[in-house]
């Protein structure tokens, strides 16, 4: 397999996945900043033009960060991280849908149309008079979801999950993009410090 890799939370969130399964899959680097993601080259992989895709060993390939991850669990022979019953698995998958919807599409969607306007302007459809509004909606569901973290070591109890990753790989992108962690959102912020400290973090 291969995973064609590059900037952005969306690679980070497999790359984290992967370091956590202790797999070695080769990386292959596409240029986002240059384009290289809307060539024809990587259409072929994935016609959305996004990041990243791994390709198969058969040659084809996959797509959207939550199927990579699936799947590479899957053949796997399942780890806590999705989940080992189909109970956590059900548990898993709610709460990354939460978490995706919820939060990391307003906030990724209120960056794209302010500080990344000039950026994504000729790539996707903005609304820049949306972007204050969204991020507001992240920044309350990120209090909502403080609140029902109340208790817990992670975001599904004890289990440490695809949905913690997903969480983290976004904060991090979100404070470097002036939406930072409300201090106040204490179990947020716990959270997020003890994912930091993850060796995979980094990855």
């Amino acid at each position: 397999m291969k995973l064609y890799n590059s900037l952005g939370p969306n690679p980070h969130v497999v790359r984290m996945f992967i370091a956590e399964l202790g797999l070695d899959i080769e990386t292959i680097e596409v240029d986002l900043m240059g384009g290289e993601n809307r060539a024809e080259a990587h259409l072929k992989r994935n016609p959305s033009g996004q990041m990243p895709a791994l390709e198969l060993d058969d040659g084809s390939f996959l797509a959207e960060i939550t199927v990579i991850c699936e799947y590479l669990d899957e053949i796997n022979g399942y780890s806590d991280l999705i989940g080992k019953t189909p109970e956590e698995r059900a548990e898993t998958k709610m709460w990354v849908r939460r978490i995706d919807l919820q939060i990391i599409e307003p906030l990724t969607n209120g960056f794209r149309s302010s500080e990344g306007y000039d950026f994504f302007k000729d790539r996707l459809h903005l609304i820049p008079e949306a972007a204050d509004d969204l991020k507001a909606i992240a920044q309350e569901r990120l209090e909502w979801l403080n609140e029902q973290l109340e208790g817990k070591q992670y975001i599904c109890g004890d289990r440490f999950s695809l949905a913690d990753i997903m969480l983290y790989c976004f904060l991090s992108f979100g404070a470097t993009v002036g939406q930072s962690i409300n201090q106040e959102n204490k179990n947020i912020v716990s959270l997020y410090s003890k994912l930091k400290a993850l060796e995979s973090a980094s990855a």
